[in-house]
């Protein structure tokens, strides 16, 4: 089989391997789709502490299961599943607390050990969660990322009075305006330098006037033009800038939730004061707790459509062309998936 895979940081190529063999409760997954994430953009540039290269990267995928090893019910052979990245012990504090997304001895698949950017790859069973078959294959492939802004989402909680603020206009940052607007109901602005992502953005769900290109207009007077007095009460940085952070803060209206993703290396200077006098609250968030199955419900009612974000579709085998897309043109491109034939 053929697999995508980092041979070490700024080295990436198509390589041959063996295929693999589901070892007790264990599904192999025979992969259709596979979208590229940012962070599969870091790894290729080394800058992900957690990789031990080689690596085989993807955390993003779908396909169809085609052999499962032992304690593996045989008649989900054939089923089409989305799998979780997450891979917890269920033992630590953190699992016993139902935070398995940061389990201690936490692998993430496609980081910790072998992804889905190959043609066949193998996952736990129970990471393995079934497709509607009304469902596209290629929204599938990109259940991952819909979880990880549900996971955002359910840590802040989203009431039916706020007014949400959403830096960036890139893939997580319009999936969680999607969850915002599509599941919850509320208004939700969002934030980005290039026109392009927020003609994305009012086709996620963004009102024609909810949308912020803070390169022409100072965030403050753009939020107070559009009537949101005193501040959101919500707000996500779905960039990760340090200086994003400190601007929430001093931004956030009294008593109001902000959520962080992503990781940066630069400390953020953020105001005690503003923080301790508003009594804001701050949610750090990553990857996604066991919210699969919620995502997958939401895609099979229409509340979020996965297919908005998909601007490109292209061969595997083309993959360095693919993450030239992802890195030399955001005007153009959110979210590239990678098609696989499955062949043996």
């Amino acid at each position: 089989m053929l697999s995508v895979v980092v041979e070490q940081p700024n080295q990436m190529a198509v390589r041959e391997r063996p295929q693999p063999q589901p070892s007790a409760a264990e599904v192999r997954v025979r992969v259709r789709y596979a979208g590229i994430c940012g962070s599969d953009v870091h790894i290729l540039h080394g800058k992900n502490p957690f990789v031990v290269y080689p690596r085989v990267i993807g955390h993003e995928f779908v396909g169809r299961i085609d052999a499962v090893g032992e304690g593996v019910d045989r008649a989900r052979i054939g089923e089409l599943v989305a799998v979780d990245p997450v891979i917890s012990c269920g033992q630590c504090h953190a699992c016993l607390a139902g935070r398995r997304n940061v389990c201690r001895n936490l692998q993430v698949i496609g980081v910790h050990r072998d992804g889905g950017f190959s043609e066949y790859m193998t996952a736990p069973a129970s990471n393995a969660y079934t497709i509607p078959a009304d469902v596209p294959e290629t929204s599938s492939a990109i259940i991952e990322p819909f979880a990880v802004a549900a996971q955002v989402t359910t840590r802040t909680g989203v009431f039916d009075s706020d007014i949400a603020l959403i830096y960036g206009a890139g893939p997580v940052g319009l999936n969680i305006l999607q969850v915002l607007t599509g599941v919850h109901g509320i208004r939700a602005l969002i934030t980005d330098q290039i026109d392009e992502r927020l003609d994305l953005a009012r086709m996620c769900g963004a009102g024609a006037d909810d949308v912020i290109n803070t390169k022409r207009e100072a965030l403050p007077e753009a939020l107070a033009k559009r009537g949101v007095d005193g501040g959101p009460t919500l707000i996500y940085d779905a960039v990760g800038h340090p200086s994003i952070l400190e601007e929430a803060v001093r931004i956030a209206a009294p008593a109001g939730r902000i959520g962080v993703l992503g990781f940066s290396t630069h400390p953020s200077a953020i105001p005690q004061q503003e923080l301790t006098k508003k009594e804001l609250t701050l949610y750090a968030s990553r990857l996604n707790c066991s919210m699969f199955p919620r995502v997958i419900e939401w895609v099979a009612k229409g509340l979020v459509h996965p297919e908005r974000i998909i601007t490109h579709r292209i061969d595997f085998r083309d993959v360095s062309d693919a993450f030239a897309v992802v890195e030399g043109s955001p005007k153009d491109a959110c979210k590239v998936l990678l098609e696989f034939t499955g062949s043996a």
